[in-house]
C-alpha cells in the first residue's frame, strides 16, 4: 500500500474556521450550489462521524446510510461536536488497523485504504468551501493536496463524463490551466471554480 496521508492539516483548519463562523453566516451560500452554510456544516458533522466509524470498523447508522436529498438539521451543539470529531477522526486514521481490510460509510463498502484517501478528501474540499463561503484563509499541507489530486484525477482511460466521484458527490470538473496551483487543480477537479467568492 502506498503511503497514507495524516488527517491533521485539513481537519485542524476546519477547526479553526468553525471558530471564524458566527450564526449569521449559516444561511449564506456556499460552492456547493445545493448547500448554505448551515448544510455544509451538518454535513461535516455527519461525515467527521461516518469516516471515524469506518476507519474504527464500527458499523451502524453512522457508516450504513446514505447520503439523503434533505441535509439533517444542524446539530446545536456544533461548535463542540464538529472540533471534537475531527480530532477523534484525525486520531482513527492514524492507527496502522484503520487502513487494512475493507470498511464501509455512506451504505458503501470500499478497501479501507481507499475509503480513508476518500474521508482526506473529503475533509479537504468541504474545508475549502466553508473558507470561500465565510471568507477565510484556506491553506493545508503539500502532501493532503497530492492525495486528493491523485484520487481525483480520472485515469488516462476513462471515460471524461465519469469523474473521479462515482458516488455523485461532487459536480462535474472544472477546468483549468495545467499550471494552476494545486488547490485550485484539486477543487476543480471536485467540481468547484476556484475563482467562486459569494455573490455581493
Amino acid at each position: 500500500m502506498t503511503a497514507t496521508p495524516d488527517f491533521e492539516s485539513p481537519a485542524a483548519r476546519i477547526a479553526l474556521l468553525v471558530q471564524g463562523v458566527g450564526d449569521e453566516r449559516l444561511a449564506d451560500p456556499t460552492p456547493c450550489a445545493k448547500y448554505k452554510v448551515r448544510d455544509l456544516l451538518s454535513h461535516l458533522v455527519g461525515l467527521t462521524a461516518a469516516f471515524r466509524d469506518a476507519g474504527r470498523k464500527e458499523f451502524g447508522p453512522s457508516t450504513t446510510t446514505a447520503p439523503g436529498p434533505v441535509m439533517p438539521d444542524l446539530d446545536p451543539d456544533w461548535r463542540t461536536v464538529l472540533p471534537r470529531q475531527l480530532d477523534e477522526l484525525v486520531a482513527t486514521w492514524r492507527k496502522p488497523e484503520a487502513w487494512e481490510g475493507e470498511t464501509q460509510a455512506g451504505g458503501i463498502t470500499l478497501p479501507a485504504e481507499i475509503m480513508g484517501l476518500v474521508a482526506q478528501n473529503e475533509l479537504l474540499v468541504h474545508g475549502w468551501d466553508l473558507a470561500r463561503a465565510t471568507g477565510q484563509e484556506y491553506k493545508v499541507d503539500a502532501a493532503n493536496l497530492e492525495a486528493s489530486l491523485a484520487l481525483l484525477t480520472p485515469a488516462p482511460d476513462a471515460d471524461a463524463a465519469d469523474g473521479a466521484d462515482e458516488a455523485g458527490l461532487f459536480a462535474p470538473a472544472v477546468p483549468v490551466p495545467a499550471d494552476a496551483p494545486m488547490l485550485d487543480r484539486v477543487v476543480a477537479l471536485a467540481g468547484r471554480r476556484p475563482s467562486w467568492t459569494p455573490p455581493s
